[in-house]
């Protein structure tokens, strides 16, 4: 054998209790399986490398269900954001707003479009245009030796709109429609699992629901899901979730909910009641899951809260209504008086938004200072061309911990890389759930934790050979230690690894040893199964 776990605590990521085993691997795949007190004949594995995991918790690679790392992962071969966390596997694509499948003008709006996310991404050819092309550039990243971790991709529904229709708020024509569902269905035959939207973001939010639907009906006909960040997580957050559910039963799609909360005043203590709408859909039959990250605060752009006609037309139409003083005046209006459709539906308080950066170094004195009102954020909108990303400090810990209990909870960090202070859920989001929600709270056991984090996502991925501690396995593992395991991540110091987690392997090869990140680059963009 390759390698032998010895004597470790397996939380085979079933959900059933952990057991004392020796779990050897070979060829990049779990060759065997030993537990104690195995039958007499049974002989313990050799490798030509023995790692003591004796106190050590051995479980599947925690899948991110919720990532922003399209870029980050050709930017950055090490990703330690990522890989220090256990994480071997990151779902792309997410929002509606991504870089594929897009023409030459297409890429230039969205790169605009998405800054704040992903950084502009003049320091990287990007060469590709259909999402195969992508997938192939994963592939082939970082000289031919591929990427830190694994990476699926969700068709953008944004972006597809963006490309067919462009940035105006009307249905589209037949032809649009129908340009958009192959766009889609192309999307899903080059290896995308789904399709994601992002229905507070312009152009996503534009689509009417007949739309949506007949977009998730080409995305059924290939055994994908639809996840939508819905219409609003604010005021209306129930009707939105409701709508979702049935439009994905409508058109016979799978249905995974984006950071599932529910946020702002009107919703405190109000989750109890997405999860009953939740269970009436899945007793009647309908396919759901959701993921959250274990944090209050959510993060976006700041151009996001403005209403959704200051942004029909697109970026640069964005900025000429900024700076329009009477049309300045009416998007404070809709803002701090109406309830912006970008904001959820909610007047916006200042003093929940916190800058977490800025792409202008000189803007750089506003980074983890709250806005201070209207004056302030339009200033900074134009001064930072709509770069700037936000922390909204706007959620509520009982919806955070009666969510993440829920059978088709999974974990998702959502987390922005970019910024001097980003939100601490990109660097800490899965040792966050190890540590203080189930060692240090008990929201969750460890056993159905890790479930959460490995075998329900591997199943939404429609993954046969991940997510579990099996025989035949892909060895994406990590080894962490259940009395230790925390994140680094902090408001203060958002870029800080977690401790706790020595070792993490994607296809049988050391990604994280003894806590420092090797050269090892393991990671191979994960196509859609066929049908």
């Amino acid at each position: 054998m390759d390698l032998v776990f010895r004597d470790a605590e397996v939380v085979d990521g079933s959900g059933g209790p952990s057991y004392r085993a020796d779990v050897a691997i070979d060829g990049g795949r779990i060759a065997s399986i030993v537990k104690e007190g195995a039958a007499a004949g049974c002989q313990r594995p050799t490798a030509r490398r023995v790692v003591d995991a004796e106190g050590l918790a051995l479980s599947p690679g925690f899948i991110d269900m919720h990532a922003h790392s399209d870029l980050a992962l050709l930017r950055d071969p090490g990703h330690a954001a990522k890989a220090a966390q256990g994480v071997t596997l990151e779902v792309l694509g997410q929002d509606g707003l991504s870089y594929a499948p897009v023409d030459d003008r297409t890429l230039g709006e969205v790169r605009r479009a998405i800054t704040g996310w992903n950084g502009d991404g003049s320091d990287l050819d990007l060469d590709w245009r259909t999402v195969g092309e992508y997938l192939d550039r994963l592939d082939r990243a970082h000289g031919g030796r591929g990427i830190a971790v694994n990476a699926a991709y969700l068709v953008p529904q944004g972006t597809v709109r963006m490309y067919a229709v462009g940035w105006e708020d009307r249905p589209a024509t037949a032809s649009e429609l129908d340009r958009m569902r192959q766009l889609v269905a192309e999307g899903l035959e080059q290896g995308a699992v789904g399709m994601s939207s992002g229905l507070t973001y312009t152009p996503g939010m534009y689509a009417p629901d007949a739309e949506l639907t007949e977009l998730c009906r080409v995305v059924a006909a290939y055994g994908g899901y639809y996840c939508p960040h819905h219409r609003s997580y604010g005021a209306g957050a129930l009707q939105a979730y409701e709508e979702m559910v049935a439009l994905t039963r409508e058109a016979g799609c799978a249905l995974h909910l984006a950071h599932a909360t529910m946020n702002f005043g009107v919703n405190e203590g109000r989750a109890p009641e997405l999860l009953a709408l939740l269970d009436e859909a899945l007793g009647a039959g309908a396919d759901i899951s959701l993921d959250t990250y274990p944090y209050t605060p959510g993060s976006t752009t700041l151009v996001a809260v403005l209403p959704s006609w200051a942004s029909e037309g697109g970026p640069e139409a964005v900025l000429t209504r900024l700076r329009d003083e009477e049309t300045a005046e009416r998007i404070r209006h809709h803002l701090e008086v109406t309830g912006s459709d970008g904001c959820h539906g909610v007047p916006v308080d200042w003093d929940t938004i916190e800058i977490a950066g800025v792409t202008d170094p000189g803007l750089v004195e506003h980074v983890g200072r709250r806005v201070d009102g209207w004056a302030t954020a339009r200033r900074l909108l134009l001064d930072d061309r709509l770069g700037t990303t936000i922390l909204q400090h706007v959620g509520h810990e009982e919806n955070v911990r009666t969510i993440m209990r829920h059978r088709v909870h999974t974990g998702g960090s959502d987390g922005i890389l970019q910024g001097l202070k980003p939100h601490p859920r990109a660097y800490g989001t899965f040792p966050e759930y190890l540590g203080r929600y189930v060692r240090e709270l008990g929201v969750l056991s460890l056993e159905e934790c890790v479930a959460h984090l490995t075998s329900r996502p591997a199943a939404r991925l429609r993954l046969p050979d991940r997510g579990l501690v099996r025989e035949g396995y892909v060895a994406d593992l990590v080894l962490f230690d259940p009395e230790t395991v925390a994140s680094g991540a902090t408001y203060a110091s958002p870029r800080t690894l977690p401790t706790g987690i020595p070792h993490v392997l994607i296809d049988g090869r050391f990604v994280m040893e003894d806590g420092r990140r090797t050269d090892v680059l393991a990671g191979r963009a994960i196509r859609r199964s066929p049908v």
